[in-house]
């Protein structure tokens, strides 16, 4: 069997962005979005298990060169024992490790059919700018504000973690502040430059976001990074700190900029959701919604966004909970920087950056980017 460490350095050098493992089946990876099997023997449940001890054991390494002589009492032995316990009460946990000079990991473990299974996704070690990532400029508008609430939202593997680590990476070569980053689990790590980073971690430096969240404001942060808004006291706490004076950074696992303010709104009690709706309508910069496309040349992924910006039409549809015309609102506001997703994916296929049939097939209104695409 390959060692888990050898999988990922043929993941890391293929350019994926995950590795599978699981018994009973091939090694797989994820390149530029499809699955990828390894040409290898499945593995058997022993081979899953060994995998799942040397990441287990990959997390406690790291964790002991980051805390220093004061862990060396702590019996890592003892560590690894209570994670595959846990594991085997059914219990999921996601670890994270860094591979010397090539990525971070973030591993999710798990049992499938009574034997162990891991999902990892290999993060690049140096955090990517905004024009790396081909990310449009106006997100670096967006975290130049003082104050205010910014969105990054989209479905799963969308690259919304790789956004905001730029747009983190932005502030801290550009502007003096304290950034308070709350994750699950940290995966990005930064370097202190004109700013001061503090990256507190759930479970291994605060018991869960609301304890974090609760303390985060007596930390006197000027951002504020919430890896993502899961509930109605998170989402609270960050309306709150974007309204008071700090600019607040968050994600949403929705697939539009509507559908994100809808998920907002729709997290609290009918009686409280015209007072977050003020808030909200008073606090937010604006709402970026991607998705990743393959590229029409057939190496690499590019983002398509759909832009909404804090204009006072989209506040004021807020403010009086009309979520049903923020899309008409942001198709008529140009002018404010915002744009649909079919505009998006309409100027992608113009500059033949993607093809026809992966723009229709990433389009919210296909028969619309159609009409558009015949019309150009």
């Amino acid at each position: 069997m390959n060692s888990i460490h050898s999988l990922l350095e043929k993941a890391i050098n293929s350019n994926a962005s995950d590795l599978l493992i699981a018994a009973g089946s091939r090694p797989t990876f994820r390149i530029d979005g499809r699955l990828v099997i390894a040409n290898s023997k499945p593995f058997t449940r022993e081979d899953a298990e060994e995998a799942v001890n040397a990441i287990i054991d990959s997390s406690i390494r790291d964790y002991l060169l980051e805390a220093g002589p004061s862990a060396i009492d702590t019996s890592s032995t003892d560590f690894a024992e209570s994670k595959m316990k846990a594991l085997r009460d059914c219990e999921e946990m996601d670890l994270v490790f860094t591979i010397d000079g090539l990525a971070r990991v973030r591993a999710n473990l798990f049992l499938q059919r009574n034997t162990f299974g891991a999902a990892l996704r290999i993060i690049p070690i140096k955090v990517q700018s905004i024009e790396d990532l081909n990310l449009p400029e106006i997100l670096k508008e967006w975290v130049s504000q003082p104050q205010g609430l910014i969105i990054i939202s989209g479905p799963t593997c969308s690259g919304k973690s790789t956004t905001v680590a730029s747009m983190i990476e932005y502030i801290n070569t550009t502007r003096e502040c304290h950034i308070v980053t709350i994750e699950d689990p940290v995966e990005h790590i930064f370097e202190d430059k004109k700013s001061v980073i503090h990256q507190r971690e759930i479970g291994g430096d605060t018991k869960s976001y609301a304890s974090a969240l609760k303390a985060v404001l007596r930390q006197t942060p000027d951002v504020i990074v919430i890896g993502e808004m899961r509930d109605a006291e998170t989402l609270h706490v960050a309306i709150t700190a974007a309204e008071v004076g700090h600019l607040v950074i968050s994600t949403l696992h929705t697939t539009s900029a509507s559908a994100s303010i809808d998920r907002i709104l729709n997290n609290f009690p009918s009686e409280s959701r015209q007072q977050i709706a003020v808030q909200l309508s008073t606090s937010l910069i604006g709402v970026s919604s991607q998705r990743l496309l393959k590229r029409s040349s057939g190496a690499g992924r590019l983002p398509a966004l759909e832009i909404m910006t804090g204009s006072p039409t989209v506040k004021k549809l807020i403010e009086e909970m009309q979520v049903g015309g923020l899309p008409g609102a942001i198709k008529e506001g140009r002018h404010y920087g915002m744009v649909t997703i079919n505009q998006y994916l309409e100027k992608l296929c113009q500059k033949k950056a993607v093809n026809f049939e992966e723009a229709v097939l990433n389009s919210s209104n296909p028969t619309e980017l159609r009409q558009m695409l015949r019309r150009g």
